[in-house]
């Protein structure tokens, strides 16, 4: 759902409700639900859905996305790493969209870009494979030019711009520099024909100069609405974030 007329292109918001997950499975409880939060976070605003199935079932499990998949009435984001299991199972869920990711048993997070360049054969196949199922396909990558010419070589659809090194910038003058490079990198993607999305490490204080660069298509934000959602409720997170990115791509933020 869009805060203006649905015919008005703005920006969208991905809610990732990994962590609605995590919290559940640190009591081993049934709750929080993380159908309900998807359902509830479309009912606040989300554009679309995100989750990430990783391959040791830290937060979200199979079963939540075998759930969640028939009840949203946006769009289901699944975030996948380019294994033979997770291609396998998107490919039986069949999400609207799937984005392709590295996956490292030891990081907290992710917490890097892909490398499509070296693992060019690989994502190619996985690509194809994904694609003749009907889906689209997205590749979270670093914004760096090789990379993303090497994503519209694969016949991706879409990429999403890796946004870590700007979240964890210190200083004016190095976020102004990491800010530049995902800006060229947007632009870069967009001479490849590519839909440009980007996430990681955005929040409520740094999301907007993110949300003002006028090509992005998508933000894609999920820890930061978790954190919120304990002071302000979920729906109102949710709701929160998206007036901010909305507000900053129309030139309404307070500079």
């Amino acid at each position: 759902m869009s805060l203006l007329h649905p015919t008005t292109p703005v920006i969208d918001l991905g809610v990732n409700i990994d962590h609605v997950a995590t919290l559940r499975n640190a009591r081993g409880t049934v709750y929080p639900d993380p159908v309900q939060a998807a359902l509830l976070a479309e009912e606040a605003g989300a554009d679309c859905i995100t989750l990430h199935l990783r391959e040791d079932r830290r937060h979200i499990r199979d079963a939540d996305v075998e759930a969640i998949r028939p009840q949203l009435r946006t769009r289901m984001n699944l975030e996948s790493a380019v294994t033979s299991e997770m291609l396998d199972f998107a490919c039986r869920i069949k999400p609207d969209d799937v984005c392709l990711v590295p996956e490292r048993r030891n990081e907290i997070t992710t917490e890097g870009g892909l490398d499509v360049v070296g693992q060019f054969p690989a994502i190619r196949a996985a690509v194809s494979q994904l694609q003749r199922e009907g889906m689209r396909v997205s590749l979270f990558i670093d914004a760096d030019p090789t990379q993303i010419r090497a994503a519209a070589e694969v016949g991706a659809t879409a990429i999403e711009i890796h946004t870590g090194r700007y979240a964890d910038a210190i200083g004016e003058s190095a976020m102004h520099q990491e800010l530049e490079r995902v800006q060229a990198g947007v632009l870069e993607g967009v001479k490849y024909g590519l839909k440009v999305n980007a996430g990681h490490g955005l929040h409520y204080t740094n999301v907007q100069a993110i949300a003002a660069i006028a090509e992005i298509a998508e933000l894609n934000i999920g820890h930061a609405i978790v954190a919120q959602a304990v002071f302000v409720g979920w729906k109102n997170a949710v709701k929160e974030m998206k007036a901010i990115m909305v507000a900053a791509r129309l030139g309404l933020h307070k500079k």
